[in-house]
């Protein structure tokens, strides 16, 4: 693979991670839309700790919702910021490191995706895996949960 195929590879699983962190907005938000209709929709009744209660759980919902759209928006600005027209020669935030059976996309942490027939498990530069690559170069290996592994490549 030359230089810039290696760069465009990236560039292509940069922008699956986008869109995935995009969908789960749209889903975060239309889930946060749902709980504020239900806890609108709860009627008043002569029981009124049931209503009491059927807002308050419709509230925590659309709160908790909110706090995943607040992460996903602040995991989509953490990626567009990393800059995957580099080649890297070290591991760390944008670099995809080859290993034996399994390649690693430091970007986000939106686990194991399908790219071109390849397993890539993308993590978060702040993941303890990410961290144990960080400046690490082809050729090394690390110790990750008692497991040792060899870098292949790095770019």
């Amino acid at each position: 693979m030359t230089s810039s195929e290696k760069i465009a590879f990236k560039n292509k699983l940069k922008n699956l991670g986008l869109d995935l962190l995009r969908q789960r907005m749209v889903t975060a938000q239309d889930a946060m839309d749902q709980a504020q209709e239900a806890a609108n929709s709860e009627e008043k009744s002569s029981a009124g700790d049931k209503y009491e209660t059927g807002r308050a759980m419709g509230q925590l919902q659309k709160e908790m919702h909110g706090r995943q759209l607040a992460e996903y928006a602040k995991e989509v600005k953490a990626l567009q910021s990393i800059a995957i027209d580099l080649y890297c020669n070290k591991g760390g935030p944008g670099a995809f490191v080859q290993m034996a059976g399994i390649a690693f996309f430091v970007s986000a942490g939106l686990g194991r995706q399908e790219v071109d027939g390849k397993t890539i498990l993308f993590v978060s530069p702040m993941a303890p895996l990410a961290r144990a690559l960080q400046e690490k170069q082809a050729g090394e290996s690390i110790l990750f949960n008692g497991v040792g592994m060899a870098i292949e490549n790095i770019y």
